[in-house]
């Protein structure tokens, strides 16, 4: 397979980014793991490319092989590359399998993983409130666009999402452009948008009346509430989104390691 070769690729750039961009203070191999990031940042390698090989970039970059492993190995660890035998070193894409394993929790009470399927029922774009202007770290008078969807376990109705996005990252979304049932992989094919982490907090809620009716259980019954911060590759917040999940025959898992 062929690899895209970095941009540019002369050694003097190089130090130059090198200098300017990363910290004297860091690790080697943190400050190698900046300049990648930074280059899937600025789609320099796109989802499913390959990566030059270890020994190109540790030449490239003016470090050991053993230094660039190590950056790489730890991306590798955080899902946003993967390696083939034989192959190398690819950018994760964001597959139904990934969105399963990585960035969805609940399953069923026998550990069966399910992606639900989703359906829209609102979606507007509006100027945030001071709530979302904190968690998404926008300016005052953004726009954002807010989503408000189902989702559904073997056509039982499980789930019900707020989503909230910036509008300046996500023009035409909603109006122009329909939202599948995997956002993440939208995100990214759509808008050029990867999702490196998530952070989530848990509670109980009850439910309440609209909710309960959506969800076909009784007001009051206990939900379990998913409030998460999806971040891009540079730390930005992306995604708001807030799930109510009615538990009686699933669970949430969390993995570690």
């Amino acid at each position: 397979m062929q690899q895209k070769s970095s941009i540019p690729a002369n050694s003097n750039y190089l130090r130059r980014y090198h200098t300017r961009k990363t910290s004297l203070h860091k690790p080697l191999y943190q400050q190698v793991d900046n300049i990648i990031r930074q280059r899937l940042i600025d789609g320099v390698w796109e989802p499913g490319d390959a990566l030059p090989s270890e020994m190109q970039l540790a030449s490239e970059l003016n470090v050991s092989q053993g230094t660039v492993r190590k950056a790489l190995n730890d991306m590798v660890a955080e899902n946003l590359l993967f390696r083939r035998q034989g192959l190398g070193t690819f950018v994760s894409e964001h597959t139904e399998r990934r969105a399963l394993f990585f960035y969805f929790s609940i399953v069923g009470l026998d550990g069966t993983r399910v992606l639900p399927e989703s359906h829209i029922i609102s979606c507007e774009e509006r100027n945030a409130t001071l709530k979302e202007t904190e968690k998404l770290k926008l300016d005052r008078g953004s726009k954002v666009i807010q989503l408000r969807r189902m989702r559904f376990f073997n056509n039982v109705p499980t789930i019900v999402e707020l989503i909230t996005l910036p509008l300046e990252h996500f023009p035409g979304l909603g109006t122009e452009i329909k939202p599948p049932n995997n956002l993440f992989r939208f995100y990214q094919k759509e808008y050029g948008i990867t999702v490196g982490k998530a952070e989530e907090h848990l509670q109980a809620i009850a439910a309440e009346e609209e909710e309960a009716q959506l969800l076909q259980i009784e007001i009051g019954q206990p939900l379990l509430e998913i409030d998460r911060v999806a971040k891009m590759l540079d730390g930005r917040p992306i995604e708001w989104r807030i799930s109510h999940c009615d538990n009686t025959n699933y669970r949430y898992v969390s993995e570690r390691g």
